[in-house]
């Protein structure tokens, strides 16, 4: 698979956030921790947790070829792996395949396993652009969105008190991932990453012109777990939610 730079990852102060990261196959983790909690033996416990969630993966998809291929929504047959069912409700709730969730659940289980084993004040797990984030004060993201005049000159402000949450990306024009849509940028916080990541899919679908931005916010108000939303698609931008969202002047 070609690199695809991570720029993003540059955005977070170092003398907040003891940072590193851990590869396997197509899987590039970035990983934070507030530096009096981080312990070298936190990477390796995060890199067990990506091999046996990948070989689970395999094997289930091995089992259910759907799974990994469709793009609609799919009800799993019972006995599936949880991380399994997890990504296939997230697909059912927002009207997308299972994958759709695939990197937000990455991100989840691997901080669930670290939190486990560590005892941890501050805690990011990104995965291709998509967070899992536990914090103890408030955290400025600025949003990555390619050639857009807006691309990281707006920021959401995730407050601490709403974490841990995820926070996920979605975009027509930027990265692998396959979209529908042509947005530069659908920016999207839930409870939880999986949901984050399918639901930002789901929007990111919608939106093929500056002026499908407003009906995908007018459609997200439906759902409740969509704590906050950022839309940009060439030089506009739409805004709905809970968290603060800011013009930045560079990466914060």
């Amino acid at each position: 698979m070609e690199y695809q730079p991570r720029s993003y990852r540059q955005q977070f102060n170092p003398a907040r956030f003891a940072s590193f990261t851990v590869q396997y196959l197509e899987t590039d983790l970035w990983i934070g921790v507030d530096h009096p909690s981080f312990r070298k033996e936190i990477a390796e416990v995060a890199l067990h947790e990506v091999m046996d969630l990948r070989t689970m993966l395999d094997s289930y998809i091995h089992e259910f070829p759907a799974f990994g291929v469709t793009l609609e929504p799919l009800k799993l047959f019972p006995g599936a792996p949880a991380q399994a069912r997890e990504m296939a409700a997230a697909g059912i709730r927002s009207g997308t395949g299972p994958m759709a969730a695939v990197a937000g659940m990455f991100a989840l289980r691997t901080a669930e396993k670290i939190r486990n084993r560590f005892p941890l004040k501050e805690l990011i797990v990104e995965n291709g652009g998509d967070y899992f984030l536990l914090l103890k004060e408030d955290l400025l993201m600025t949003i990555y969105a390619g050639d857009s005049p807006l691309s990281e000159k707006i920021g959401i402000l995730i407050p601490a008190g709403e974490t841990p949450c995820g926070v996920c990306t979605s975009s027509g024009t930027v990265g692998p991932s396959f979209s529908f849509g042509k947005a530069d940028a659908v920016m999207v916080a839930c409870s939880s990453p999986v949901l984050a990541d399918a639901w930002a899919t789901a929007l990111a679908n919608r939106v093929q012109t500056p002026a499908d931005i407003e009906p995908v916010l007018k459609y997200s108000e439906q759902f409740p777990e969509i704590l906050s939303l950022v839309v940009i698609c060439e030089d506009q931008t739409g805004i709905r939610g809970n968290f603060d969202v800011r013009f930045v002047h560079s990466s914060a």
